[in-house]
């Protein structure tokens, strides 16, 4: 079916921001306290929910704000290590040709997400959600809706992690998962009904005008 609004997660989904991510992680490792995210740990933590990775690292639910605060200012340090994923740019623009909505809808940033995007694609955004707490994008993603002026069935999510199917299914909207993000594609199907998008055109083939 064509969608009337498509949202999109940001880091992982659009921007390929992992190195930059993984960076900043370590840095607030140390201060934290936490295990780094690297070898072994990493592979696991890439096949598992954002409450499983927490757990991995050593994590109280209580430190998440905290460190959560601190990788976004540190990978905001580092926003020039970061571009959008080949291709990201061409869709988006021929989404919104079509005539649909989108969105962004991450715990990123408004200035970095924009930054990022450019003047250009962030021009084709009609709302950006942005600095999401960890476990509130489903409230966040049904005020999109409702902004819009949409039904949930005539929404769409594209994300790269279990949260973000988890996120869309509670709030009534289609998910599509990417295979190219921060979660390990074979974890990330287990969670969604339709095949992983395999490249950011791929959106194109059910979205038709």
């Amino acid at each position: 079916m064509t969608y009337k609004l498509i949202a999109f997660d940001f880091d992982g989904t659009l921007a390929d921001s992992m190195a930059c991510f993984l960076q900043a992680v370590e840095v607030a490792s140390r201060k934290h306290g936490f295990r780094p995210l690297e070898g072994e740990l990493l592979e696991q933590a890439r096949g598992s929910s954002a409450q499983h990775i927490m757990r991995l690292l050593g994590v109280p639910l209580w430190k998440a704000p905290a460190i959560t605060i601190d990788v976004r200012k540190l990978m905001r340090e580092r926003i020039a290590q970061v571009s959008l994923f080949p291709n990201v740019a061409e869709t988006l623009d021929t989404l919104a040709r079509r005539g649909i909505r989108l969105a962004v809808a991450t715990s990123n940033g408004e200035d970095v997400v924009r930054a990022i995007l450019g003047p250009a694609v962030s021009g084709r955004i009609a709302d950006f959600s942005c600095g999401i707490s960890m476990f509130g994008k489903a409230r966040k993603l049904r005020a999109l809706v409702s902004s819009a002026g949409v039904r949930p069935d005539e929404a769409l999510y594209v994300g790269d992690e279990i949260r973000d199917a988890e996120a869309a299914s509670a709030a009534g909207m289609a998910f599509r998962g990417v295979a190219w993000g921060y979660t390990a594609a074979a974890a990330l199907q287990t969670h969604c009904a339709t095949p992983l998008l395999v490249r950011p055109q791929d959106l194109l083939d059910f979205s038709r005008a």
